[in-house]
């Protein structure tokens, strides 16, 4: 039996390394060494009496132990926020935009993950497009925004790169000598103006079906057999089939996913960390 408290500092250590599958990564959130980090750890091993991380050149993994551990860690961590907020005056706040087309369905596990890193931390959110986000980034009337690539711009971190097809219902057909149908979410969005742009290229015509506020509503049109849209593989439910082979399409590029910031508390900066691992996890489905 383990008598001596554990270090609260090499338990966060230890989660930001789980989440974020990186000593470098984790040693940025909490503004400290990749040394440091890496000691804690040893520490925190040593005084448990296993090897919690698999470290090898390539990659960062947990071993059996330190998945098992990974959830308990969570709550010790969660229980010492919530005993420090019996004390705090006033909740700090964390407003973050995110794009329609990286929260998608994921959104609900995204925000589950933020909230326990700090159950005290008040998020809000807000879905939009990248640019109409970017402009209120800009404005500062939010902290932080992940967003799609945007034209002009060529700030902000990359956290992810995601896959892009053209999906259909399973019993759509396209139409002999008709324009491509073509699902789409209203103007302005990146992704819209690529998948026009990427058609063009190709000299295939094409016509808009349907104009959806969000990408529920493209994904709904998809599903009930309006036509085609250019959609990341997780948004869509069960049943949809890509069809750019088949229908001779465009390739679609892998779409990075960026973090625009400019949060600087601890707290918030590590719940962003928290909202970056579970997104990444969230693509790498």
């Amino acid at each position: 039996m383990i008598e001596r408290p554990l270090d609260l500092d090499a338990v966060r250590a230890f989660v930001h390394i789980a989440d974020l599958d990186s000593f470098t990564r984790a040693a940025e959130v909490l503004q400290t060494t990749q040394a440091a980090v890496s000691l804690k750890l040893k520490r925190l091993e040593e005084r448990l009496g296993c090897r919690l991380v698999e470290r090898t050149p390539r990659y960062v993994q947990l071993s059996p132990q330190g998945i098992a551990f990974l959830e308990p860690a969570r709550e010790l961590l969660a229980g010492h926020e919530r005993a420090l907020a019996v004390f705090a005056t006033t909740r700090q706040r964390l407003t973050i935009g995110l794009s329609d087309h990286v929260a998608g369905p994921d959104l609900p596990a995204l925000i589950a993950r933020m909230n326990a890193q700090d159950p005290q931390l008040l998020i809000e959110i807000r879905i939009g497009s990248s640019g109409d986000l970017l402009q209120s980034f800009d404005r500062r009337e939010l902290d932080t925004v992940i967003v799609r690539l945007h034209a002009g711009r060529s700030d902000g971190e990359v956290i992810a790169e995601e896959r892009f097809g053209w999906f259909a219902a399973p019993d759509w057909q396209k139409r002999a000598d008709e324009p491509l149908p073509l699902a789409t979410m209203a103007e302005p969005c990146g992704v819209r103006a690529m998948a026009g742009r990427l058609l063009d290229d190709a000299g295939l015509p094409w016509r808009e079906s349907f104009v959806g506020g969000g990408v529920a509503a493209v994904t709904a049109a998809v599903m009930a057999g309006l036509g085609v849209a250019a959609l990341a593989p997780r948004m869509l439910p069960l049943g949809a089939v890509e069809v750019g082979a088949k229908l001779g399409l465009p390739e679609l590029p892998r779409l990075p996913v960026l973090l625009h910031s400019r949060v600087r508390q601890d707290r918030p900066r590590e719940a962003l960390a928290a909202l970056a691992a579970a997104f990444r996890a969230a693509v790498r489905g």
